[in-house]
């Protein structure tokens, strides 16, 4: 028999049937976890609700210090460049914001808008680097993540300069990083879960590939005979080969293949882009 409520539709909310849930009230988080996964479990939440949810909570508990990018990976322009000097750094990393330094990272004079730019090309002659620099903004490395994503909205600032305990800078973080804790989970066109999957093709003879792929299993799929004594996975192989935690749009080359890296946070390497290079034959090719 049909209720009056499915009748006209009136069916309780998302929040009406969690508060039904949380009627008794958790004493402490892991009951309050408890709760989230048995309601994932009773179908109130889905997936991606509840890896939000906890990653909310997380971020009470999570410093700058965990997440920030590290200094020594901080792409940062001279006060004293010329734009065509940093300008191939602007275009390879797609950043929309750069901290301009003085004579070392730790004179972080202020941040340069990549958009900005735009006004140097209109009138290059009118252009000063210094005139259009916002002011940088800093904050400690023990600032928990939930005031700072509440200052970054409450000032619309989307970059700060973390500094240590003697005032040295030790490296920044964005407002991207801070969200990445709450939604870096949730599945997205580059990921892609169950094993099968874990290649796809793609158009124009490209294939998406988790970085959590079995090495042998890539060598299979492409022919190759990457190694697999020191690492496992692609990621570890492509880890290995930029020396560094990548970022998205990077490219590196293996055995005539182009790894892209399509999908990275400030922790790990998600997915990669894999085609195979083509050489341009000889000029004299057909002769």
């Amino acid at each position: 028999m049909v209720s009056d409520d499915e009748k006209t539709g009136n069916r309780p909310s998302l929040m009406e049937r969690l508060t039904a849930m949380l009627l008794r009230e958790p004493e402490d988080r892991e009951e309050l976890q408890d709760v989230l996964r048995g309601a994932f479990e009773r179908h109130l939440l889905d997936a991606d609700a509840l890896s939000m949810i906890e990653g909310v909570l997380s971020v009470s508990e999570t410093t700058v210090r965990d997440i920030m990018i590290p200094r020594a990976q901080m792409d940062c322009v001279s006060i004293d460049d010329e734009v065509p000097e940093f300008i191939s750094l602007v275009v390879e990393t797609r950043h929309s914001r750069f901290p301009v330094i003085g004579e070392s990272k730790d004179d972080v004079i202020g941040i340069l808008l990549a958009k900005e730019l735009l006004n140097y090309y209109a009138t290059p002659e009118a252009f000063t680097l210094r005139e259009t620099l916002r002011p940088a903004v800093f904050i400690p490395e023990s600032k928990r993540l939930n005031v700072l994503l509440r200052e970054f909205r409450a000032k619309r600032n989307h970059i700060a300069i973390v500094v240590d305990e003697y005032g040295g800078v030790s490296g920044l973080v964005t407002i991207e990083d801070v969200l990445e804790q709450i939604v870096g989970d949730i599945e997205d066109e580059y990921d892609f879960d169950e094993s099968h999957d874990n290649i796809i093709a793609e158009a124009n003879g490209r294939f998406r590939v988790k970085a959590q792929t079995e090495i042998a299993d890539f060598n299979e799929q492409f022919g190759t005979t990457l190694p697999d004594d020191e690492f496992d996975t692609v990621g570890g192989l492509v880890l290995r080969a930029f020396g560094r935690l990548p970022k998205r749009g990077e490219t590196t080359t293996m055995e005539g293949l182009r790894f892209r890296v399509l999908r990275a946070d400030s922790r790990r390497l998600h997915t990669v882009q894999v085609e195979r290079i083509v050489l341009a034959p000889p000029a004299d090719a057909g002769a």
